[in-house]
């Protein structure tokens, strides 16, 4: 078997734009992945057109010495746009080998560990811009079945935050608490906003609210300072979502910088790399929780991937409905009573419709509409 082509695929998606990448080979078997990263997607998909003339005419079953070859030869080195096109690749090159076999993808990499995974949702906030708002919407997103919630109360706050914005996010995680109870967990995202002293301050003034970690607190490259606030934090802090290499996971824990990590597949190398990264973190006692808040075919792997690691924690889920979606895909992952099950079917079990993408191509969104929708 060979590969004979790679077509890159930019599909608008209310907020965000989905990056998703064809492989297709001499027996007609294709595969899909995913890259979609945010604001540089027309960046990530001339970087996987540059990775085709790289793999055109290769065996997509040898996925590592097609990532080492694609990685090693890049002159100047990792960066996010190099290894989200090459996570991309990895995806749909293990989904090509799951259908040739006939197999899901999580026996290729070992077996299942487990039948589901627990999951958080993200987007659920819409609209919440008073704390009764949003404590109704966090209400209706736990009578949805989810049991794990993750939003960002700080809007536009960068370094610091004033007394009194201090005071306004203590009454959001205050009026989730009152309306959800201390069974459901509350995930605070950081952003990366902070310096290292407001950020543990912000973490003693929500301990008493018990949130189940506190995500990029501050710049996630700065490795000693996310240090020192998981030295001091009464939080779990969690880190991991923009890093791109096993090496900078190694760094990191070497560091003493995290206490749970957050892999992106989009980014991070994909399911080759996943797996790796998933052994260093499991080697230092460290859970893994993957971000994971673009397109199906992301939620795919990354499935896959947490089903077959011990170390998995919880995996993050978005919740906004968009109208065509089910035509866009040939399966959908959903949660069922806050988990998500593995299905059976071969390789990703999953892919995506040409056509219908092509029915909703690029459309240049900044990156303060990704984070702060109008809706919100």
């Amino acid at each position: 078997m060979k590969i004979t082509d790679v077509k890159p695929y930019i599909v608008t998606a209310h907020n965000d734009n989905w990056v998703y990448v064809k492989v297709y080979t001499d027996e007609g078997i294709t595969g899909v992945g995913e890259c979609s990263l945010e604001t540089r997607e027309q960046t990530v998909t001339a970087a996987v057109l540059e990775l085709k003339r790289y793999i055109i005419g290769m065996d997509p079953f040898e996925t590592e010495k097609i990532f080492y070859l694609c990685f090693r030869d890049e002159y100047w080195g990792a960066g996010p746009v190099l290894t989200s096109a090459l996570s991309a690749i990895d995806i749909a090159l293990w989904d090509i080998k799951g259908k040739t076999l006939g197999v899901p993808v999580y026996q290729l990499l070992g077996g299942k560990f487990r039948d589901k995974i627990r999951v958080y949702a993200n987007r659920w906030f819409f609209g919440g811009d008073t704390p009764d708002k949003l404590a109704r919407l966090a209400e209706n997103t736990v009578k949805m079945g989810f049991t794990a919630m993750k939003w960002d109360p700080f809007y536009k706050a960068e370094h610091t935050i004033s007394s009194k914005d201090l005071s306004g996010v203590v009454e959001q995680v205050k009026a989730l608490r009152s309306a959800v109870g201390y069974d459901i967990d509350l995930i605070i995202e950081g952003h990366g906003r902070f310096n290292p002293y407001t950020a543990l301050a912000i973490a003693n003034e929500l301990a008493p609210y018990r949130p189940f970690f506190f995500e990029e607190p501050v710049i996630p490259e700065n490795f000693d300072a996310l240090a020192q606030v998981k030295a001091r934090s009464p939080i779990a802090v969690a880190s991991g979502e923009r890093w791109c290499t096993k090496s900078d996971f190694r760094a990191a824990i070497e560091a003493k910088a995290i206490d749970i990590a957050q892999p992106d597949l989009r980014i991070c190398g994909g399911i080759t790399e996943g797996k790796k990264i998933a052994s260093i973190c499991e080697a230092n006692q460290i859970p893994v929780a993957p971000h994971n808040i673009h397109g199906q075919v992301g939620t795919a792997a990354s499935m896959h991937f947490a089903c077959s690691i011990p170390n998995a924690l919880i995996l993050e889920y978005s919740v906004e409905e968009i109208e065509w979606k089910e035509s866009l895909f040939s399966y959908q992952y959903k949660p069922v009573n806050g988990y998500m099950y593995i299905n059976d079917r071969p390789g990703l079990g999953i892919d995506f419709d040409e056509k219908v993408a092509e029915k909703h191509p690029f459309r240049s969104i900044s990156m303060v509409q990704t984070l702060y929708p109008t809706e919100f």
